[in-house]
């Protein structure tokens, strides 16, 4: 077969290793020039990489190209052409034990905690999707019949999915991804996927508490079951709780904030399906320490604490990181600015505004957030000019005193300044270390 692959990243490459070890043609389209391409690959490189796809029976698209992008270069028929890894995955994986994640922010977490949960209780369980690993590298691991496989999904992997995992699990939604999205409806439309293939065997769960979650799983043929809301995980006079089983008190857990309480929950509830041993729920719940660069601890020092939580590229989960931190704080906002309403951050500022020492605000989108907190009259932030994180790290140490906290919760994407937020977020980390 001729088979285009759209885009040479990450999933680029493990789409082209997974098709290249039959007998096909490869081509490797890719906007950037200098791209190199592997010897028995065919490149077609520049601004005219998405041109005249017509000749290809198989395309592949990476996820971070949008759909609209290769039918414009094309026509609308080209899609019937079109795949991606993630499809491709969920029609050859050895195993129908699929549980997918998607949600606006704490994908990753909750995944991570299903796959600890799942392995405390005897299971095989391999973790990927847009949380590292692309899904056509897991079917190196062997995969086998009974065991298990967690996706985390972004919308950007759901735009196009043609089969929903036998388990999925919808978060909190709230408006994200816009520059890449038509509007936010679009933007739920392509998250509603993880439900809308599936079959009455299958399960959908979704988030009580957010009416967005809650209508996408709707549309799911599967059984429906809401978590934060019984017959799911709950929290209830202080206690995480299922069926009637207390799991251990909110005091117990090492993840920070009161929105880390939804993952459990959702996490708690997936695995609840598969297995109802409360005693290994509660031992692996309570040990979880949560993933980097999400409120993470870097350092105590001389009293100040310093946390990296570069992870936060959408104002709601500042807003979290303000509410899971209590306390005297310095924050540090601020990124590329992709133009999201910054009305409830501004106002969570100024209802802080007592604990709040200050707010530096860095990168393209300082201006806005401070035009912003104006409309709200908070007044004690200032824009800081420093080109590099050891700057921005030292203003904030020489305004931070004893006690108080200083935390990297940016709200906005990293580009701007940074490769991506790991790189943020290990850039502040060093800052820190090095103080």
């Amino acid at each position: 077969m001729k088979i285009a692959i759209l885009g040479f990243g990450v999933e680029g490459h493990s789409a082209y290793e997974y098709w290249s070890l039959t007998d096909n043609q490869i081509t490797i389209c890719d906007f950037n020039e200098k791209t190199v391409v592997p010897q028995l690959a065919i490149p077609k490189l520049g601004p005219t990489y998405l041109s005249g796809l017509d000749i290809f029976d198989v395309i592949v698209r990476s996820p971070g190209l949008q759909p609209d992008e290769i039918v414009a270069a094309n026509n609308p028929e080209i899609l019937d052409k079109v795949t991606s890894s993630t499809n491709e995955f969920f029609k050859v994986c050895p195993t129908r034990n699929i549980i997918g994640i998607t949600g606006t922010k704490g994908k990753g977490t909750t995944a991570t905690l299903i796959t600890k949960l799942l392995e405390a209780s005897g299971h095989t369980v391999h973790l990927g999707g847009n949380i590292g690993k692309s899904c056509l590298d897991l079917l190196k691991n062997k995969i086998q019949p009974e065991d298990w496989v967690v996706l985390e999904l972004s919308s950007f992997q759901l735009v196009d999915l043609k089969t929903s995992p036998h388990i999925a699990v919808c978060l909190l939604i709230v408006a994200e991804h816009l520059n890449w999205h038509n509007d936010i409806e679009d933007y739920i439309s392509a998250k509603a996927n993880i439900f809308a293939h599936q079959t009455t065997s299958d399960i959908a769960i979704y988030y009580a508490d957010n009416s967005t979650s809650t209508d996408m799983a709707n549309v799911s043929s599967g059984k429906k079951i809401p978590y934060y809301a019984v017959p799911g995980a709950i929290v209830v006079n202080d206690h995480f709780e299922i069926d009637g089983q207390i799991i251990c008190h909110i005091s117990d857990v090492k993840l920070i904030g009161k929105h880390n309480w939804q993952n459990i929950c959702a996490a708690v509830t997936a695995c609840w399906q598969i297995d109802q041993n409360i005693k290994t729920i509660q031992e692996t719940v309570i040990n979880f320490k949560g993933l980097e660069h999400r409120l993470e601890l870097v350092r105590d020092q001389d009293g100040i604490k310093y946390y990296n939580d570069s992870f936060a590229s959408v104002p709601d989960a500042t807003i979290a990181a303000i509410d899971a931190l209590p306390g005297p704080k310095v924050l540090i906002i601020g990124g590329f600015d992709r133009k999201l309403d910054l009305t409830n951050l501004s106002n969570s500022i100024k209802e802080h505004q007592s604990e709040i020492e200050k707010v530096i605000l860095i990168g393209v989108s300082a201006q806005r957030v401070s035009e912003e907190f104006q409309k709200v009259g908070f007044s004690n932030y200032q824009v800081s000019l420093a080109g590099s994180m050891s700057e921005i790290v030292g203003l904030a140490k020489a305004i931070a005193k004893p006690s108080e906290t200083i935390i990297l919760s940016p709200g906005f994407p990293s580009f701007d300044m940074f490769t991506n937020f790991e790189d943020r977020g290990n850039q502040f980390k060093e800052a820190v270390n090095a103080l």
